[in-house]
């Protein structure tokens, strides 16, 4: 991002509420290079800063973000429209960063986005969208719910141009082939080639010449640009040597003709690109998939029962929809009226279809079976759940894996190090080639120009992201960002949460033991378990079942413990053995023995007590998921070291560790703790996942290096995490990290084919093994290697989706 120079810059600030916060961000953006004045104003909200160059706005931006304090930016992500390789993308993507108020700007090649993040009181949409166009390319800025239509409407027409295009260009071409060929001296030969290769250039390859010419006007170079350069040096030679010939004839050589290879390169890169474009299609058809599951219609039912169809952008929350046997459901939504069986495997994974009555919650995207009912909507457009999905698919398809940027560095930088590589071939040849030095060094350039791809390196990564990333979709593993893909296959040790992660995270009260069988004191219980938020309260009230009558004053949840109230001038506690002890409460010895008992059974064990002594014990129990202990086998078959923690007490975290087979685990842990737990294995040189569920989680979730948070938790844990199981089965880790595997080694495959495509076959171009067994490399089947190592690497990608 870029500047005016010594221009002052407004960042507006959220949370910074007083003189201390103030200081605290002053002091920290005087930390950032490139800032030659700044000061917070207070009263504005915002940060006043003056820099001379465009980078110190992101930096400062960064800082205040990394102190805690909100910068209100927008993130947004846009279709470019116009770019035909990985350098393109290197373009737009640098013009987008230049533009003030920018703080941070991606462009994938392969998804064809841009993913940006600015400041709205700098620059917006439109001036991006005119920053584009300047540089010879486009955004599509339209409204969300249009833009995929149109985008494949696009898409659609491209592909139909492209493939009239490359058709024609190979009809044309063949004749020009077989004259150079095989009947170069039949007569008006070079005339029949000239007019057959003439539309092939001008016409069918047009698009070259235009998008090199653009780049030229920016002092700027792409693929474009070597096949423009290359074809039409060719052309132009071939028309020069057949209007004056004798110029050659009177130096004693022969005037050849190269129309044939000049006709030959643009047919063949025209395919190439053809089968490019279908193979990128291909590698997003998650989406595609993902996209198809929302109906386009509902039928709602009017306030005076009449019904109505309407399109779904149209539908409201607290409509109510008719859902009829073998239909999709189009929003989220509350069963207000009948019953039926859904299908909910694209959610959860489970091919069981789930019985859905009245208060039931339904999804968008899941599929009715053979009854029919009513539900209210609740979320709608962009707020349901597999709206949501589709949406972190998106996010995940276009982001950058860390190798991607080095190559995105060569990328920018190939194009004009292949043209300067084609000039020093010509002067060689020159030099050293004899009397043939020119013809054939001019051959040789045009060869290098051609046979150099860097789409091949600019398709390597992203092609590789956008199947993995879909293929975890398809398989209830929503990746969030290429960067956890990557770094999944380096983890060693997984930490998993307990509840909820390994078990059910439905707690039942199993049992309850009262001191001296007095339960005079249920209803307190009952009302302090009421106003909890922990899942294990729910199970004693649900158990309880009452009213909970009692009135209560000065409540107090207590993190990790439990939670404290008073009545009638008396404090009651309810929680772990540990807040009891804190507190001088005495326990039973009756009481004492059933909560052994009941541990060593990996119950867990919540007390119940006034100030002098434990009331009741109750033992409650949370069932360990199917899944869980052959997801623990499997991962530990995988050389990694899986370590369990709980809040719960010792005996069921020793219990529960012993049925699944897990060797390391720590009980009645502190969430805060957690997160120390986690660096404490990252000092030790491990690469951590984080497995859980609960907001308790969110800290470590946030600490380690990869995170995974379960999908029938908490919103705030699926937020932090990087990834997530949307059915909550843990058999899906091992799967992710696989997955993982397969990905990267993909991406190297990619990269070296790529690399060793350009590292022989430049220098091959270029006449190397001229002076040892005489051999050329023909331009023809240089544009023909060029156009399917494109092809070749997208194709490779491809094959993750086909494997297990």
């Amino acid at each position: 991002m870029a500047t005016n120079n010594k221009e002052t810059i407004y960042i507006p600030l959220e949370d910074v509420e007083s003189e201390h916060c103030a200081l605290i961000v002053e002091k920290g953006l005087a930390q950032v290079k490139g800032i030659e004045t700044h000061k917070v104003e207070l009263n504005n909200r915002r940060a006043a800063i003056k820099v001379d160059n465009g980078e110190a706005v992101a930096e400062a931006v960064k800082a205040i973000k990394d102190l805690g304090y909100g910068v209100p930016t927008v993130k947004s992500s846009f279709p470019v429209l116009g770019m035909t390789c990985a350098s393109c993308a290197g373009s737009a993507e640098s013009i987008v960063k230049y533009q003030p108020g920018v703080v941070d700007a991606s462009v994938n090649f392969a998804t064809g986005n841009l993913t940006v993040e600015y400041l709205p009181n700098m620059t917006n949409a439109s001036t991006l969208q005119k920053a584009v166009q300047g540089v010879g390319y486009d955004l599509l800025i339209e409204d969300e719910t249009t833009q995929q239509e149109t985008l494949e409407a696009i898409h659609t027409e491209k592909f139909r141009k492209l493939k009239n295009k490359t058709i024609w260009a190979i009809i044309l071409s063949l004749p020009v082939v077989v004259i150079g060929m095989f009947f170069m001296d039949m007569p008006y030969a070079n005339l029949i080639m000239w007019l057959f290769s003439t539309p092939v250039l001008l016409w069918l390859g047009k698009d070259f010449f235009i998008n090199a010419w653009k780049q030229a006007k920016h002092r700027s170079a792409n693929m474009d640009t070597l096949v423009a350069l290359s074809t039409g040096i060719a052309y132009l030679f071939s028309v020069f040597n057949m209007l004056f010939a004798d110029f050659w004839h009177q130096r004693g050589l022969h005037a050849h003709v190269y129309f044939e290879a000049a006709a030959v390169i643009i047919a063949f890169i025209l395919l190439g690109k053809l089968l490019e474009e279908r193979a990128k299609g291909n590698t997003s058809s998650a989406i595609k998939k993902l996209m198809g599951l929302q109906p386009k219609t509902v039928i709602v039912i009017e306030a005076d029962g009449t019904e109505r169809q309407k399109a779904i952008e149209d539908v409201s929350a607290g409509d109510i929809i008719l859902v009829k046997p073998g239909e999709k459901i189009a929003v989220d939504g509350m069963v207000t009226s009948g019953n039926s069986y859904v299908d909910e495997s694209m959610l959860s994974g489970e091919p069981v279809p789930v019985l859905k009555k009245e208060n039931e919650k339904v999804f968008a995207g899941t599929i009715n079976q053979k009854g029919s009912f009513q539900f209210k909507a609740v979320k709608v457009g962009k707020e349901t759940i597999l709206a949501h999905i589709i949406k972190m698919v998106q996010d995940a398809q276009g982001s950058k894996a860390p190798v991607q940027k080095l190559v995105d560095k060569i990328a920018g930088i190939f194009v004009p190090v292949v043209m300067g590589i084609a000039t020093l071939t010509f002067i060689l040849w020159l030099v050293l080639g004899g009397e043939n030095g020119v013809v054939q060094g001019l051959l040789a350039a045009v060869t290098v120009l051609v046979i150099a791809c860097p789409c091949a390196l600019g398709l390597a990564t992203p092609t590789a992201i956008m199947v993995g990333v879909g293929k975890g979709a398809e398989n209830g593993i929503l990746i969030k960002d290429a960067e956890s893909l990557e770094l999944a296959k380096k983890v060693n040790a997984i930490v998993l949460d307990k509840t909820g992660t390994i078990t059910e995270g439905r707690p039942q009260v199993t049992d309850i033991a009262w001191l001296n069988n007095d339960d005079t004191t249920k209803n307190i219980l009952l009302r302090i378990e009421k106003q909890s938020e922990h899942p294990l309260a729910e199970a004693v009230v649900k158990h309880l079942n009452g009213a909970g009558t009692a009135t209560l004053s000065l409540f107090d949840s207590i993190t990790g413990k439990g939670a404290k109230a008073d009545h009638n001038n008396e404090t009651y506690y309810v929680g772990n053995k540990k807040l009891l002890a804190e507190n001088n409460i005495a326990i039973a010895d009756e009481l004492q023995n059933k909560a052994e008992e009941w541990g060593k059974q990996s119950q867990t064990v919540i007390w119940f007590a006034n100030s002098k002594q434990a009331l009741s014990v109750i033992a409650i129990s949370d069932k360990i998921k199917e899944t869980s202990v052959q997801a623990i086998r499997e991962m530990q078959d995988m050389g990694i070291d899986l370590y369990m923690l709980t809040g719960d007490n010792e005996a069921t975290a020793k219990a529960i560790a012993a049925h699944t087979g897990i060797k390391h685990y720590r009980a009645e842990v502190l969430p805060q703790h957690k997160a120390d737990f986690v660096k404490e294995l990252q000092s030790k040189g491990k690469v951590v996942a984080m497995v859980g569920d609960g907001i308790n989680d969110s800290t470590a979730l946030a600490t380690a290096d990869v995170s995974i948070a379960m999908g029938k938790g908490s919103d705030i844990a699926m937020d932090v995490a990087k990834m997530t199981i949307i059915s909550s089965d843990l058999t899906k880790i091992p799967q992710a990290i696989r997955l993982s595997k397969q990905t990267v080694a993909t991406i190297k495959q990619n990269l070296f084919w790529a690399f060793i495509y350009n590292l022989i076959g430049i220098p091959v171009a270029a006449g190397i093994l001229y002076p040892i067994n005489g051999f050329l490399l023909n331009p023809m089947i240089a544009g023909a290697a060029m156009a399917l190592s494109s092809v070749s690497v997208v194709s490779n990608s491809l094959r993750l989706k086909w494997k297990k």
